[in-house]
């Protein structure tokens, strides 16, 4: 997949493109990559556009937390996305840009546009003025291709960014990753901790997970972490570590149930599937012991019951 960060110089010729903001990458999202590989089949490279910075942070005073990064979009894409993802730079200049003008000077000037692929309610331009009433009237100017996705429904509401969001800050995990369609996952590289768990003979890795990265509320779950075409059944804790540290950084520690290796240094997927508990401050090392083998136990009774691919 090639991959354009923060560049406006580009030119493709012949493509077929979905536009969105894509945080999550979700089976909504997914409908519409499902349309867009038909058209690559047909000979069109396939085209994701996107911005490099979440829209509602530009104007904001609270920064907006993700669910993927960018870092982690771009890892998802390359098992199974587009031929190109294309990650705008969103400024000042792009924030007022008329959806008329984007049209015909990013979609058909840069990209020369064959087919494109959006949601329902898609709005671009300034002011949102742009949206698929408008793409449906230039299509004849231009002779491209509009196709318009309806939204896609779970447990009777419709699955957006926002509200898998708000269910990941209650730690409802079986929701979320059934409106996401894949597991909920924390990239990133294994680092150095204070090596307790080793002391306690339960050995842990740890990541620190990227700023504006969105993380279901402290505590423990039950996860899969994957590297290098494997992957670990195992026990999460996210949090701040109040026993033993009482860190302000937020981190993420595994216990792997099967894997006695080294992995520090190395880039890990942890997939996070269930909450068992909130993150305690506990009373000694021997509580805390007692309590991690309950933990260990939990997940390993849940994953007795699912099927992990």
């Amino acid at each position: 997949m090639e991959y354009i960060y923060g560049k406006t110089d580009f030119r493709f010729c012949n493509t077929c493109v979905t536009l969105g903001k894509f945080d999550g990458l979700h089976k909504g999202h997914q409908r519409l990559f499902e349309e867009l590989s038909v058209y690559k089949k047909q000979g069109h490279t396939s085209v994701m556009f996107t911005f490099d910075y979440h829209p509602g942070n530009l104007f904001s005073e609270k920064e907006i937390d993700l669910i993927y990064t960018e870092e982690e979009k771009r890892r998802l894409l390359e098992r199974s996305g587009p031929d190109v993802l294309i990650s705008y730079p969103f400024t000042e200049e792009t924030a007022s840009m008329e959806p008329e003008e984007f049209i015909k000077h990013v979609l058909i000037e840069k990209l020369n546009v064959q087919a494109i692929v959006v949601g329902v309610d898609y709005h671009f331009g300034k002011k949102r003025r742009g949206d698929v009433a408008m793409l449906e009237k230039y299509q004849e100017v231009f002779g491209y291709e509009l196709i318009v996705c309806e939204k896609l429904m779970y447990d009777g509401k419709i699955i957006s960014s926002t509200r898998i969001r708000e269910e990941l800050k209650k730690g409802n995990m079986e929701s979320v990753n059934a409106m996401l369609g894949h597991p909920y996952t924390i990239m990133g590289e294994v680092v150095h901790g204070k090596k307790l768990g080793r002391t306690l003979g339960i050995p842990t890795i740890n990541q620190v997970p990227p700023e504006h990265k969105l993380l279901p509320p402290n505590g423990v779950y039950a996860s899969v972490t994957r590297f290098e075409g494997q992957r670990y059944l195992g026990v999460t804790n996210i949090g701040t570590k109040p026993t033993v540290t009482g860190e302000e950084i937020t981190g993420v520690e595994t216990f792997l149930f099967d894997y006695k290796g080294d992995l520090y240094g190395k880039n890990v997927d942890v997939e996070i599937y269930a909450f068992e508990r909130p993150e305690y401050k506990f009373n000694s090392l021997e509580e805390l012991t007692d309590y991690m083998n309950k933990d260990i136990l939990f997940a390993k009774d849940y994953f007795n019951h699912k099927m992990i691919p």
